[in-house]
């Protein structure tokens, strides 16, 4: 090959990554940052917000349910690794090593959620707290690395990691629940933590979290027939 023939491979190469990065950014992400959710869900202020005034992501996505907030309220509250699981791609998480397990029904032994109790992301490091619990209503998980305490993702010295995870459930008239998820992190602003969330985190989240929202409308839908 000559090196002119080379460099024109080379200049279409990054043509074409700057033609997927462009559709990715301006099309793709704005269209998955806000799965499922309406005009007036996307901008709705919710409980947990405050906690991170200035995400560097914000994520609303939600679903319609045929089920009522008492019978959705079960499967999320045994959310968690060794619990409930997260009701996502098992094949997927099992193959990254975390040894996942969805249930399929409710599991009474974990219906008694607190304030302060830590969910588990996996069996040995990340644990995130419940911070708002509000009965068929509202969950939200909060960490920060910032802030002491066991269960927190590992991250370079000096660097933070914080996140919110809420859950939120809103009947209507027709007898069909709202069930809307809003992820928002905050994160040391280098490069290659930009790079690594938003490039791989944020869609992945993604990806992992509508699947979830689906496995919860199957799960209780089915429960209330």
């Amino acid at each position: 090959m000559s090196r002119k023939a080379g460099a024109a491979g080379i200049l279409a190469g990054m043509a074409l990554g700057g033609a997927l990065a462009f559709v990715y950014w301006y099309r793709v992400r704005p269209w998955h940052l806000r799965w499922g959710a309406t005009d007036e869900e996307l901008t709705t202020a919710l409980p947990g917000d405050d906690m991170l005034p200035a995400p560097r992501l914000n994520a609303t996505h939600a679903v319609t349910i045929a089920a009522t907030p008492a019978e959705i309220w079960p499967w999320l509250v045994q959310l968690g690794w060794g619990r409930g699981g997260f009701y996502s791609y098992e094949s997927l998480e099992n193959a990254m090593g975390l040894d996942m397990r969805n249930a399929n029904t409710i599991l009474p032994i974990f219906q008694d959620l607190k304030v302060g109790d830590r969910i588990p992301f996996d069996e040995k490091v990340v644990a995130v707290p419940v911070a708002i619990l509000e009965r068929e209503r509202a969950m939200v998980l909060y960490g920060d690395t910032r802030v002491p305490g066991p269960g927190a993702p590992p991250v370079k010295p000096g660097e933070f990691l914080a996140t919110s995870w809420g859950f939120y459930l809103f009947p209507r008239g027709d007898g069909t629940t709202r069930l809307l998820a809003r992820w928002r992190a905050d994160w040391s602003p280098t490069f290659a933590n930009n790079v690594m969330y938003t490039g791989f985190l944020e869609p992945g989240g993604f990806i992992m979290q509508r699947k979830m929202l689906l496995g919860i409308k199957q799960r209780a839908e089915r429960g209330a027939k």
